[in-house]
């Protein structure tokens, strides 16, 4: 069983953690997939492939060179974090926090985007950063047993994960 003050730090398992609510307490849910341009570069590892088959037999190099491609963009959408805000509870990635302990939310985007990426990212801070999506939601948390300052989140529609985000802090305001 754990204490109370590990159930609302940041999560890198799935032990403990909260178990889903059925889908309609789903607030907010983004998959932080990667952009099309590297959708493209990673597809191109398919044909480079199959010419490296290609004296095996061309038959067998197409397959390998298909295969591989599937396999690769695949894994690029699978493997991709996604951020959600349920009932009471945000996820980001593989961590999760109850909606009682976050700040209020602010949205980044343009020059105070980039600033909030890059110098003024928060050392201790928990971050789930990814390339190609401009916008940014940091979010303050507020329990002074946790080490963690502040949540910094990539996302693609930045406004709407702050207003889910507004939305479960007020249902755990309310106990609810």
């Amino acid at each position: 069983m754990q204490n109370a003050a590990e159930a609302r730090r940041p999560r890198a398992d799935h032990a403990g953690a909260p178990k889903p609510q059925k889908a309609a307490a789903t607030r907010y849910r983004e998959r932080l997939a990667p952009s099309l341009w590297l959708f493209l570069a990673a597809a191109l590892g398919g044909p480079m492939l199959t010419l490296v088959f290609v004296p095996a037999g061309s038959g067998i190099a197409l397959v390998i060179g298909a295969a591989a491609t599937i396999a690769i963009v695949a894994l690029m959408v699978f493997g991709s974090p996604v951020v959600q805000v349920e009932r009471r509870v945000l996820r980001a990635g593989r961590a999760w926090i109850d909606a009682s302990w976050l700040g209020d939310p602010q949205v980044r985007m343009g020059d105070e985007a980039r600033q909030a990426r890059g110098p003024g990212l928060p050392a201790r801070g928990w971050h789930l950063i990814r390339g190609g999506i401009d916008g940014i939601v940091v979010v303050p948390n507020t329990d002074p047993d946790d080490p963690v300052p502040s949540w910094t989140i990539s996302s693609r529609t930045p406004d709407r994960l702050a207003a889910a985000i507004d939305a479960a802090r007020s249902e755990a305001a309310r106990g609810a």
